[in-house]
């Protein structure tokens, strides 16, 4: 790397993210097959900025694009709500499972095995509302739509939490329901 090569901070931070295993498989999934302004890895990273920055809707994410940095850090010049919806439908969800799961894995790795506590876990979820028109396989009030998202999490120290497993039901599910998936073989919870 010479003095002249700079990296930004929300670079950097992808970068454990945005690693050569998640492009090959972008390509083994033909996920970016006919595309040619919105890549996947595109995506990844306005939506994960757009989590960190805490945006509420399609028209906050894509009104970031309109800063001249963050353009060379997407490569788009300009996108719009409907496109991001467009390319939310198109994204395969097996992909994003596999970017958390690399994580958690990295995380593991570099985490001292002393430091884990294997004798407790904990089990909690969270819902998240979808539009009940658009998403009908996932009723979970009369008019309101959902998934809940169940988590294994795992004590790195007295201060850190991290995810160990994901599942993912329709919001109406308990946890309980969850508890075989998510109970490792030795039956420590």
């Amino acid at each position: 790397m010479d003095k002249d090569t700079l990296f930004s901070s929300f670079g950097k931070w992808l970068a454990p993210i945005c690693t050569k295993s998640f492009t090959e498989k972008v390509k083994e999934t033909n996920q970016d097959k006919y595309v040619k302004k919105f890549t996947t890895l595109s995506y990844l990273k306005l939506f994960l900025h757009a989590q960190i920055q805490q945006r509420d809707g399609l028209r906050e994410i894509a009104d970031d694009v309109l800063s001249k940095d963050f353009q060379k850090e997407l490569g788009l010049k300009s996108i719009s709500a409907a496109q991001l919806s467009r390319k939310h439908n198109q994204v395969d969800s097996a992909l994003l499972e596999h970017v958390f799961m690399q994580l958690v894995l990295r995380i593991r790795q570099h985490t001292a095995p002393s430091m884990l506590r294997k004798d407790f876990k904990i089990i909690d979820s969270t819902t998240i509302g979808l539009c009940l028109q658009k998403y009908k396989w996932a009723e979970f009030r009369k008019t309101k739509a959902g998934i809940k998202l169940h988590f294994r999490l795992e004590y790195i120290d007295d201060e850190t939490v991290v995810p160990e497993k994901v599942t993912i039901t329709s919001a109406k599910k308990n946890d309980r329901t969850q508890m075989d998936a998510l109970v490792n073989e030795l039956g420590v919870t």
